[in-house]
């Protein structure tokens, strides 16, 4: 079923003009609001949670102008499946690439972090082309198989290389020549609270992934952070910020509140870009966590601070 689904339907789809596309999403938009409310509950959860101070009124439209970019991101998703290298070059703009381009001159690989903000698809499938690193995305597979393969296979098709969270490790090892470019989104709810960054976010003590910053200092990869922006409909812009080109610099904590601090002052600018429909707050707080802190503190110390 999904195959057909796939090659009769979503692919063939896949090729109509975004202006038409807008009009499947618009369609899908006035179904939200008056039909099918997609996870309401979830995200009313998330928004209460996270605007305490706004009022009901003002939450429920964050929640709508949710619902309309949710609905864009559904078929910029289709779309991402066979849009061209020109059209993406022309409505996914990086704002300052020297960032990256004055690294790469020194031969230094990179982290790429944010968030679920805005379209984070069209950066996948177009980041071997806007940057001089090899392009490397790492995220956990899809429950289907079919789609999982499918997907990936177009978000590689200009050269990106998309690794599975657990394998990173080995696919790092193995490459040779070039600096590297490894795309993280940190705004995931983690697998373990335990071995979780836990962070004021968002009003709420929030447990963060720690992945970027233990990646930048095992491997000693600079950071940059980056941020999409929507300019208009179809059309977005990324702009880049260095947080440290150095980890070893950098003390426990420090790269994870930067990028967790620069994500939180984009969603309180503009929420409804970010995807609050995901279940975010999934781990409980442990009991002992400020002990959780200093043995994490010192693990971490003793690893990459010993030397």
């Amino acid at each position: 079923m999904s195959a057909i689904l796939y090659y009769l339907i979503v692919y063939p789809v896949s090729f109509l003009p975004l202006r038409v596309l807008y009009l499947f999403s618009d369609l899908f938009y006035l179904f939200t609001l008056g039909i099918f409310s997609y996870r309401k509950k979830v995200i009313d959860k998330n928004l209460e949670r996270s605007f305490p101070a706004l009022s009901e009124i003002e939450r429920k439209l964050i929640r709508k102008q949710f619902y309309r970019h949710f609905s864009d991101l559904l078929v910029e998703g289709i779309k991402n499946l066979s849009i061209s290298k020109g059209e993406l070059t022309k409505r996914f703009i990086v704002k300052n690439p020297e960032v990256m381009t004055a690294l790469y001159a020194k031969q230094k690989s990179v982290v790429l972090v944010s968030g679920h903000y805005n379209n984070w698809e069209w950066l996948i499938t177009s980041q071997s082309f806007q940057f001089p690193h090899k392009a490397m995305g790492i995220g956990m597979p899809l429950s289907s198989k079919f789609w999982d393969k499918k997907i990936n296979q177009r978000r590689q098709r200009f050269g990106m290389q998309v690794v599975h969270a657990k394998n990173f490790k080995e696919a790092i090892h193995a490459l040779q020549g070039d600096p590297v470019a490894i795309l993280t989104l940190g705004d995931q709810s983690p697998p373990d609270a335990r071995k979780s960054y836990w962070t004021e976010f968002l009003n709420q003590q929030t447990a963060v992934l720690f992945g970027t910053e233990q990646m930048a200092h095992q491997f000693d990869f600079s950071v940059v952070y980056f941020i999409v922006r929507k300019v208009k409909r179809g059309f977005y812009e990324m702009e880049l910020k260095l947080l440290c080109e150095d980890p070893k610099t950098m003390s426990w904590g420090e790269i994870t509140e930067g990028h967790t601090r620069l994500l939180e002052k984009e969603i309180l600018k503009h929420p409804s870009y970010w995807i609050w429909s995901h279940k975010r707050w999934k781990r409980d707080v442990p009991q002992d966590l400020e002990n959780l802190k200093l043995e994490q503190k010192a693990k971490f110390n003793e690893r990459f601070k010993s030397l």
